[in-house]
C-alpha cells in the first residue's frame, strides 16, 4: 500500500524544494507555478485518478455476473495511466485490480504474462489481453 504513494510523495517533495528555492530568491509567482505543476504530477501518478480497486476474487465474481472486463494495473504505470485517461468516464464500468494492493491479483497477472507483472492486463471472458488497444477495451466495456 505504502509503495504506491512513494512516487507522488517524491513529486511533492521535489516541488517543495524547488519552490522554496524560488520563493527565497524572490520569485514567488514562479515558485507557486512550479509547486502547482509538481502537485499535479503527483496527483496524476497517484491512485486517486483510478476507479476504486477491488480484490481479484471480487472482480472475477462481478465480471462473471455482468461480463465487464477486469483491468489489472499498478500505480506509476504510464501505460495504465494512458488507458485510464483515454477511457474517460467509461473506465468506471470496468473492474479494476491494483496488483500492488492485491497479491492474488499480482499472481494472476504473473500467470498470464509468463512470470512478469505486465500491466495493464485486461481479462475478458477469462482470457488475458496484455496492454490492449484502448478502443478495443472501450468496445468490451460497452458490449456488455
Amino acid at each position: 500500500m505504502m509503495r504506491s504513494w512513494i512516487p507522488p510523495m517524491l513529486f511533492v517533495l521535489c516541488g517543495l524544494m524547488v519552490a522554496t528555492g524560488l520563493f527565497l530568491a524572490g520569485s514567488s509567482g514562479e515558485g507557486a507555478a512550479i509547486l502547482l505543476m509538481f502537485v499535479l504530477l503527483a496527483g496524476v501518478n497517484s491512485s486517486l485518478i483510478f476507479p476504486r480497486s477491488i480484490g481479484v476474487q471480487e472482480a472475477q465474481r462481478r465480471s462473471a455476473a455482468d461480463g465487464r472486463p477486469v483491468i489489472f494495473w499498478r500505480p506509476g504505470c504510464a501505460y495504465c495511466l494512458r488507458l485510464r485517461i483515454r477511457l474517460g468516464r467509461s473506465a468506471r464500468r470496468a473492474h479494476w485490480v491494483d496488483i500492488w494492493r492485491d497479491p492474488a491479483g499480482a499472481a494472476v497477472v504473473r500467470e498470464a504474462c509468463d512470470g512478469n507483472e505486465t500491466v495493464p492486463t485486461v481479462f475478458v471472458g477469462g482470457r488475458p489481453h496484455i496492454n490492449p488497444d484502448v478502443e478495443w477495451v472501450r468496445g468490451q466495456i460497452f458490449s456488455q
